[in-house]
């Protein structure tokens, strides 16, 4: 693999008042997303849980404990015996990995010389025993390659299907600061069945596209799936000193009808938006004109979560454009609805063409598939609504429904 710089920053708009950029990616691995490290083959000198740490790596040098120095990271002891440590990780969302970056900052005497990264696609939430057994399909997604001591080691990966876990392998032995799986959520659209869900959220691939300003904290971090911690783990905008006001642009996960808008301006006290107003948009890259309002302008009290009804609309809604006027803080952003049925169709077969093949052999057995039309529906892969007919007649009926939804009414 070649190591690379991530992926450049985009705006998706173009909209000339835009003044930030947002990376296409996110990271799939993120603790604010759920990731976890479940296990590590040792963490004598510094613990696997570090590697998943969302702020960046910080050392001071001469600082000392029982095991030795602190360090801000996974470092595992000395090997004298063959083989490497490794540590397995669950993504906090699964999806397409596009990138990793191994991060070995402040390593200098004592990284790893290579390490080696694969990846599986399993359902529900196996253990480390299950996951390490003969029977998980690990895919290598980098091979062995070289690593370069307090640095961002960046790796590309081609490999197009949906991932749930990785395995870092290090070699021999040594410290890692950080790792980041940067990539698109994939979500299992399974669980959007006859439920109402925040179609705006990282969770399930709703990103935040644009937006006029981020001075203090980006608007990035609307639309995370936690509550907000303190006042730097939201949007904050400079002091205006115009008569324009500020806005953001989030991309939904899946396009939907939205019911309720949720504005939390948590632990903003005295810098929180006064009003804000949404407007909704069914084109993915929609022009100045072409937003229709989902919420009139509204007064915002600080440290409060507000929760406002929006009237019934026709047509699914893409992207939702968040005006604040004039200025200030929004600590997150909640946008409740249902996902539109063709969307969901759209989802359902994305999602099935990227398993991995063992993934996609276990979710046609729960559905009682036999193996041998496991294995033609898998090599007629990448199955369409048009494709899944010429398979007519073989009892495929739950299959037919899990790819393209269960048809509940909005």
């Amino acid at each position: 693999m070649n190591m690379i710089e991530k992926g450049p920053a985009h705006d998706a708009y173009a909209m000339p008042e835009l003044k930030e950029d947002f990376a296409a990616e996110v990271d799939l691995a993120s603790r604010w997303l759920g990731g976890s490290v479940l296990a590590a083959s040792d963490e004598s000198f510094g613990d696997k849980e570090s590697l998943l740490t969302p702020t960046p790596s910080a050392f001071v040098p001469g600082n000392y404990g029982p095991r030795g120095e602190i360090v801000d990271g996974w470092e595992t002891k000395r090997r004298r015996e063959p083989g490497h440590d490794w540590a397995l990780v669950r993504l906090g969302a699964a999806g397409i990995i596009t990138g990793i970056d191994v991060d070995t900052s402040f390593f200098t005497g004592n990284f790893p010389t290579t390490c080696r990264i694969e990846a599986c696609g399993v359902e529900g939430y196996p253990g480390p025993k299950a996951l390490q057994s003969a029977e998980t399909e690990w895919i290598e997604i980098v091979q062995r390659s070289p690593l370069k001591g307090d640095a961002h080691n960046r790796f590309e990966v081609s490999d197009r299907r949906r991932f749930t876990h990785i395995r870092l392998s290090a070699f021999p032995d040594g410290g890692i600061a950080r790792l980041r799986v940067y990539g698109h959520v994939v979500p299992d659209p399974r669980v959007f069945d006859g439920l109402t869900i925040d179609l705006a959220s990282q969770d399930h691939g709703g990103q935040v596209v644009a937006s006029s300003d981020g001075f203090y904290t980006s608007a990035a971090m609307l639309n995370r799936p936690d509550k907000a911690r303190n006042m730097g783990d939201g949007w904050e905008t400079r002091r205006r000193r115009d008569g324009g006001n500020d806005h953001a642009i989030i991309s939904l996960a899946l396009p939907g009808h939205v019911r309720l808008v949720e504005i939390d301006t948590a632990h903003f006290k005295y810098n929180a938006s006064a009003e804000v107003a949404l407007s909704g948009a069914g084109e993915a890259t929609p022009g100045d004109d072409g937003w229709a309002p989902l919420l009139s302008r509204r007064p915002l009290q600080p440290d409060t979560r507000h929760v406002f009804r929006v009237a019934r609309t026709s047509e699914p809604v893409s992207c939702v454009r968040l005006d604040a006027y004039p200025d200030g803080g929004i600590s997150r952003v909640r946008l409740w609805g249902k996902v539109d049925p063709a969307a969901r169709l759209a989802a359902g077969y994305r999602w099935f063409n990227a398993l991995p093949t063992g993934q996609a052999r276990q979710v046609l057995a729960e559905q009682g598939v036999s193996a041998e039309i496991a294995e033609r529906l898998i090599a007629a892969r990448p199955l369409a609504e048009e494709s899944i007919a010429s398979f007519a007649g073989l009892g495929l009926t739950g299959v037919k429904a899990m790819l393209e939804g269960s048809g509940d009414e909005n």
